[in-house]
C-alpha cells in the first residue's frame, strides 16, 4: 500500500453532506483517522469536533497548514469548491470535492492543473457511479446484452434542500451568488455522471428548460429538463427537481434494442430488465441509500477516494470527468439563456 497506511483527513465545511456522508464514512473506514473539522459557524464546528474528539477549525486556511493532514474533503456552498480545493492541492493535501467541481470550466481547469502540479489525488464525489443497481446496469450495457441503445429518461427530484440542509431555508443552495446553480447543479450533475457512465460516451448538444417555479424563497432553478444527445445519436431526458414534493425519484430507464433496464424505480427491485421476448429478470440489489435513512456509512464513495490515495491509485471520477459533467450542466445552462441547442465540446 505504499509508505501511507494510515490517511488523516480534514473535513472542511460542517453542513448537511458533510455530517450525514464524509464524516461518518471517514470514520467508518479503519484506515482513516479524521485529525480536524473546520465551519466558520463556531458553534456547528465544535458540536461535530465533539462528536469525532478531533481539533475544531473555523479558517480553512489554518487547516492546510497543519502538516500531517495528508488529505481533505472540501463541503462547502458551490462558489468555494474550486478556491478551497485548489489551495489544499497547493498544500500538498489530496481532495475529495462536493459537487459540481466547479462554477465554471476555468475553475475546473486550474483544479486539475493544481492536482497535476503537486502530484495529489482529486477526487469529485459522484456517488451514484457506486450504487450496485447502476454498476449491474454498465455491466449488462457493455457486455452488449441490451444491444444498441435508443433513448432513456433520468430524473433527480425530491422536495427541496430546506428539508435538510443545516440552515433550512436560509441555506446557500438558493443563493446564486453561493451556489450558482439549484437542483441542476444539486442533482442534475450527479445523473450527468451516471450518464455518461452508464452508455460509455460523452454527450454532444443539449436543450433545456430551467426554471424557478416551486421555491418563491429562492434565486436559482429549482425545476430543469433537458433532452441530451450523445455522440452515437442515443438522446433522452434528464429531469432535475427540488419539487418533487410527495417523495424522491431517483429512476433511470433505459431503452435498447433488447432490453428496457429499469433502474430506482421500482420500491422492491432496484434493477428490472425487461427483454424484448417478454422475459422479466428483478434484481434485489439493495435501495440506493438517502439522507433520510439516518445518514450514510456505505455510499462508497469516501472508501473508494481512501483507497485511491492509500495505494496510488487514480480514483474513478477525478477532475477530468467532473469536469466533464459539469459542462453537460453548464451548456444547458447556456441553451437556457439563448433558447438554442447547445454544442458540448
Amino acid at each position: 500500500m505504499g509508505s501511507l497506511t494510515t490517511l488523516k483527513v480534514a473535513v472542511i465545511g460542517c453542513g448537511s453532506i458533510a455530517k450525514n456522508r464524509h464524516l461518518g464514512e471517514f470514520d467508518h473506514n479503519p484506515n482513516v483517522e479524521i485529525v480536524a473539522v473546520c465551519d466558520i459557524v463556531e458553534e456547528r464546528v465544535q458540536e461535530v469536533a465533539e462528536q469525532y474528539g478531533v481539533k475544531a477549525y473555523t479558517n480553512y486556511e489554518d487547516v492546510l497548514k497543519i502538516e500531517e493532514i495528508d488529505a481533505v474533503s472540501v463541503c462547502l456552498p458551490n462558489y468555494l469548491h474550486a478556491p478551497v480545493s485548489i489551495a489544499a492541492l497547493e498544500a500538498g493535501k489530496h481532495v475529495l470535492c462536493e459537487k459540481p467541481m466547479a462554477t465554471s470550466i476555468e475553475e475546473a481547469d486550474a483544479m486539475i492543473e493544481a492536482a497535476k502540479k503537486n502530484d495529489r489525488k482529486l477526487m469529485i464525489a459522484h456517488n451514484q457511479r457506486f450504487v450496485s443497481s447502476h454498476q449491474k446496469a454498465r455491466a449488462l450495457i457493455e457486455s452488449g446484452e441490451v444491444g444498441k441503445i435508443f433513448s432513456f429518461r433520468s430524473a433527480f427530484g425530491h422536495g427541496g434542500p430546506e428539508t435538510w440542509s443545516a440552515d433550512g431555508k436560509d441555506s446557500w443552495f438558493f443563493k446564486k451568488d453561493e451556489a450558482f446553480i439549484g437542483a441542476m447543479g444539486d442533482l442534475g450533475v450527479h445523473k450527468t455522471d451516471l450518464l455518461r457512465y452508464l452508455l460509455g460516451e460523452e454527450f454532444v448538444e443539449v436543450a433545456s428548460f430551467i426554471e424557478t417555479s416551486a421555491k418563491d424563497f429562492a434565486n436559482v432553478d429549482d425545476n430543469a429538463v433537458c433532452i441530451l444527445k450523445s455522440e452515437s445519436g442515443i438522446i433522452g431526458t434528464l429531469a432535475a427537481s427540488w419539487a418533487y414534493t410527495a417523495g424522491e425519484d431517483n429512476s433511470t430507464i433505459i431503452y435498447g434494442e433488447h432490453a428496457t433496464l429499469r433502474l430506482e424505480d421500482d420500491p422492491n427491485y432496484s434493477l428490472i430488465v425487461q427483454y424484448k421476448n417478454g422475459e422479466v429478470v428483478k434484481y434485489e440489489l439493495g435501495a440506493i441509500q438517502s439522507n433520510e435513512d439516518g445518514g450514510q456509512t456505505t455510499s462508497h464513495t469516501i472508501d473508494h477516494f481512501v483507497e485511491a490515495v492509500l495505494e496510488n491509485k487514480e480514483p474513478l471520477i477525478d477532475g477530468e470527468e467532473g469536469k466533464k459533467s459539469l459542462e453537460v450542466i453548464l451548456a444547458a445552462l447556456e441553451s437556457m439563456e439563448t433558447k438554442k441547442f447547445s454544442r458540448i465540446n
